[in-house]
C-alpha cells in the first residue's frame, strides 16, 4: 500500500472513530484497529491524536473548499452562489455524517485546538462567503453598507447552528434542500438591493 494510502485510511478510521466514541475516549489503538494497521503505523504518520485532529480539519476542509469553489464557479449570480453554498454546506451532514460529528462536536470540545490552531482552512472556507458578499456589492445587488466580514459571520453561524441541530437529531423536520433555501431567502432578503428570485 502507498504512503498517501495509508495516510488517507487512518484519517478515514479516525474520523470515524472520534464520531463514534470522542475525540477525548478515542484511543491511538482504536484507529489503528479500525484501520486495520499496527499501533506503531500510526506513529509513522502522526505525533498523536491530536495531529490526527488537525489533518482531518486541514485534510477535510480543504477537500470542502475545492468542491464548493468548482460549484459556486459555474454560477454568475452571487445570489445563485450563496444558495450553492448553503447547499453544499449542509449536504455535509447528510453525506459525511461522521466527519460533520467530529468537524461540529469534537473539534469544539479541544480548547488546545481551539487556542492553538491557526484555522487559516476554516478561514479560507468562511471567505467563499464574503468573496461572494464583494461581487454581489460590485454589481449593486448586495447593499453598500454591508459589511461583508460581518455577514459571512451570519451567514455562516446559520448554516452551522442547522447542522449542529442535525448532527444532534438525526432525524430532521425539514429537508436538506428547503433548509438551505429557507436560510438562503432569509439572508438575501436582508442584504439585497434587488428583490430575492423566485
Amino acid at each position: 500500500m502507498r504512503t498517501s494510502d495509508k495516510h488517507q485510511k487512518i484519517i478515514q478510521a479516525a474520523i470515524k472513530v472520534f464520531a463514534t466514541k470522542g475525540f477525548f475516549s478515542a484511543r491511538i489503538s482504536d484507529i489503528a484497529k479500525e484501520a486495520k494497521v499496527a499501533d506503531g503505523t500510526i506513529y509513522l504518520y502522526f505525533n498523536n491524536k491530536y495531529d490526527i485532529l488537525i489533518s482531518i480539519f486541514e485534510e477535510e476542509i480543504g477537500k470542502i473548499i475545492l468542491q464548493v469553489k468548482l460549484a459556486i464557479e459555474e454560477e454568475d449570480d452571487p445570489r445563485r452562489k450563496l444558495e450553492i453554498f448553503a447547499l453544499h454546506h449542509l449536504r455535509l451532514v447528510d453525506e459525511k455524517r461522521d466527519l460533520a460529528e467530529v468537524l461540529q462536536m469534537e473539534l469544539r470540545q479541544s480548547n488546545k485546538f481551539m487556542k492553538e490552531y491557526r484555522n487559516t482552512r476554516f478561514i479560507e472556507y468562511v471567505d467563499i462567503i464574503s468573496t461572494i458578499i464583494h461581487l454581489g456589492q460590485e454589481r449593486n445587488i448586495f447593499r453598500k453598507n454591508l459589511l461583508p466580514g460581518v455577514a459571512k459571520r451570519a451567514f455562516f453561524g446559520a448554516l452551522d447552528e442547522m447542522s449542529r441541530l442535525w448532527v444532534l437529531a438525526p432525524d430532521p423536520v425539514y429537508t436538506i434542500e428547503e433548509t438551505a433555501q429557507q436560510i438562503s431567502d432569509i439572508f438575501l432578503v436582508g442584504v439585497s438591493n434587488l428583490p430575492a428570485p423566485a
